[in-house]
């Protein structure tokens, strides 16, 4: 048996524990690097069981007279989409559609409108939007607060080039091809940019139900309750169409529900922070990358089905 001297089993030790005080600084190091490119992470809840997002605005028990706040409380990469901020109130009292000769007073009228708006609704209503896909232009904020809405059993949403567009609190589901496009998606983002989709029910389209594509960037995801799909979120065009590199998309504090498959999300290119949300029984998979993108997931809870071939997580 070898007889070691005190002195060097004790310099032994602290070699050793220097070794691995350099190894974690340089992790931490690391790690705060990798993340100080994204949004500060989220906390579950502050003040009275609120999100962050959620404790700008709900705390007060007038915000319906003050609607605009809610501009100031996106958090993420679609933080700075300003929605109608400053514009006028336009007050949704018809839930009827025509695709090219709108009344005023729908819907699409005040969407397709080239100043600001802030849409909201008098009363709760069912809109089924005729013939293609309602188009929102720029700075509009469609703000479901104080009614029940719905866009169903039609053509649904479409923001195409457009900048500084915020959706909150409206229900998107049976989303049908129309008579002037092909496509059946719940909500689609193309080439746009500082958009926010805060507070929606998405369920059961015949495509995505919720895509952004094409080179759109500054898109937060917040919110929302996904439920009855196959697939759900895409980030990315193709994976020929590069110009997806550029994007940047938060998803925090969303419910992805039963009943769903896959793309929770999905992310061709770019960059997804994906924090906080809440993964149930997912089908195939929860989150999904498949042409060299950066995902950042933190924070989320995960219940798999019963199943083995699901409990993975999938990048």
């Amino acid at each position: 048996m070898v007889n070691l001297s005190p002195c060097l089993v004790l310099s032994w030790i602290l070699a050793i524990m220097c070794y691995f005080h350099i190894i974690t600084q340089a992790y931490q190091t690391k790690s705060t690097q990798n993340i100080s490119s994204f949004p500060n992470s989220y906390p579950s809840e502050v003040g009275s069981g609120f999100n962050v997002i959620d404790s700008c605005w709900r705390k007060d028990s007038k915000w319906a007279s003050n609607r605009q706040k809610l501009a100031d409380c996106a958090k993420g990469y679609g933080a700075d989409a300003r929605g109608g901020k400053n514009g006028a109130i336009y007050v949704v009292t018809d839930p009827s559609d025509h695709p090219i000769h709108p009344k005023k007073g729908t819907l699409r009228y005040g969407a397709i409108q080239k100043r600001p708006l802030w849409i909201i609704f008098k009363r709760d209503m069912s809109i089924t939007l005729e013939g293609g896909e309602l188009f929102i232009s720029s700075y509009k904020t469609i703000d479901g607060r104080g009614a029940r809405v719905e866009i169903a059993n039609g053509p649904c949403l479409r923001l195409d080039n457009v900048s500084h567009v915020i959706i909150h609190g409206i229900t998107i589901h049976n989303c049908l091809r129309g008579r002037l496009d092909l496509v059946r998606h719940g909500i689609r983002v193309t080439s746009s940019s500082k958009i926010w989709i805060d507070h929606c029910y998405l369920s059961k389209c015949g495509d995505g139900l919720l895509d952004i594509t094409q080179g759109s960037a500054a898109v937060t995801v917040s919110n929302n309750y996904f439920t009855q799909h196959n697939k759900v979120m895409l980030l990315g065009h193709s994976n020929m169409y590069l110009k997806d590199k550029k994007m940047h998309v938060t998803v925090v504090f969303n419910h992805f529900a039963s009943g769903l498959g896959q793309r929770m999300p999905r992310v061709r290119y770019g960059y997804a922070h994906v924090a906080n949300n809440k993964y149930d029984e997912w089908g195939f998979y929860a989150i999904g990358g498949s042409s060299h993108p950066t995902i950042l997931s933190e924070g989320n809870h995960y219940t798999a089905r019963n199943d083995p071939r699901t409990k993975e997580y999938v990048v």
